[in-house]
């Protein structure tokens, strides 16, 4: 089994300056590799391989001697990185999607990665011996299980750098919950409600920094860009950004944790987002609410912590009723499912129940719990 492990690193400026200029040469053979492959297309109709951009690169080393500089499997991966971009528009092309999006060249300071894939690092204590790099101190604040498979070190808006370690660990298959099963309801008034009958509530992190960040923005737009009154400013923006995501990042991580850790069944929606995302009345908060990311960091632990995810059809969870099948119309404005069989519970648990219920009939579980009236 496969795991992810990212750790802060703390290089000094004359590495943070190489690192800078290592990803700057990677940005390059990027836009070379992707504008090779579209003029060849364009003239002669023709597609290049990826094994034939490895031998332009060889080519392109004689003529920009700073190439060199540059360990040879970073800069491969770059033209991995354009080959992959290429499979992925082909594909949605073939799928019939309307928005194929053809891959874009990569503009100043929007190359923010690199990954060393096989080779060239090595991890001793809290020192990170990176070729062509040097040693670099990274904060080591969890232990990095299982054997490294390759890293990937990336430069965020603010200038911090991080690495991400891909480990091959032994899978130890943990012993199942049986017995504690949830339906969990995602939503806006409440971030998630149990079909226990627990809330989650929304934390709203960017609807509560975005007072500041409007603040932020508007004193942006009074500089001349490019000024250093304009970069400073800037630099403000991307920091209430990154504070924004983190919060985010922890919460869910953590709320996810405690679901796992509790329940050996946890049935989610299979939710569209990206479909409800374009109602733009809720669009913000749909996606300040991030449950996508909720979902997939549930599902990443839950065979680690000896749970399953299972997710269900969305259609009409809110609309029936969890005693009796009945179907109840609401608008999204009815917070109470009443039904005539007398069952009068929250809109967002009914639909848990519902969700639960439906996950256990997925899994064959003919005895689906039935719905407790509260």
């Amino acid at each position: 089994m496969l795991k992810v492990f990212r750790y802060r690193l703390y290089p000094t400026k004359a590495q943070q300056t190489r690192i800078n200029a290592t990803l700057e040469s990677l940005r390059w053979v990027f836009n070379e590799t992707l504008a090779a492959r579209k003029n060849t297309w364009e003239k002669e109709k023709k597609n290049i391989s990826l094994f034939q951009t490895n031998k332009l690169l060889t080519q392109w080393k004689k003529e920009h001697p700073e190439l060199n500089h540059v360990y040879s499997q970073v800069l491969q991966d770059a033209q991995v990185r354009v080959d992959l971009a290429f499979k992925a528009f082909f594909r949605r092309v073939k799928a019939g999607e309307e928005k194929v999006g053809y891959p874009r060249f990569k503009g100043r300071n929007r190359y923010d990665s690199l990954t060393y894939t096989q080779f060239g690092f090595k991890l001793k204590g809290d020192r990170l011996t990176l070729a062509k790099i040097g040693d670099l101190r990274v904060k080591l604040h969890r232990p990095l299980e299982g054997r490294i498979k390759c890293l990937a070190l990336r430069r965020t808006s603010t200038g911090k750098m991080f690495v991400s370690f891909t480990t091959e660990v032994q899978n130890k298959p943990a012993t199942f919950k049986d017995g504690s099963v949830v339906g969990v309801d995602v939503g806006l008034e409440s971030f998630a409600t149990l079909s226990n009958g627990e809330k989650i509530e929304n934390p709203r992190f960017f609807r509560n920094e975005e007072k500041a960040l409007a603040r932020s923005q508007r004193r942006l737009s009074k500089e001349k860009e490019g000024s250093i009154k304009w970069y400073k400013h800037l630099k403000v923006i991307r920091r209430i950004h990154e504070r924004i995501s983190n919060k985010r990042l922890n919460f869910i991580h953590q709320e996810s944790r405690k679901l796992v850790n509790r329940f050996g069944i946890i049935a989610f929606e299979d939710l569209n987002v990206k479909e409800m995302e374009q109602n733009h009345r809720l669009a913000k908060s749909i996606a300040d609410a991030s449950w996508s990311m909720f979902v997939n960091a549930t599902k990443s632990k839950a065979e680690d912590a000896g749970s399953k995810v299972v997710l269900v059809n969305p259609v009409n969870t809110s609309q029936i009723c969890s005693r009796c099948g009945m179907i109840v119309e609401k608008e999204l404005s009815d917070r109470t499912h009443t039904c005539q069989c007398g069952l009068s519970i929250d809109r967002d648990l009914n639909a848990s129940i519902n969700i639960l219920r439906l996950g256990l009939q997925s899994l064959g579980m003919k005895e689906a719990i039935e719905a407790r009236p509260l």
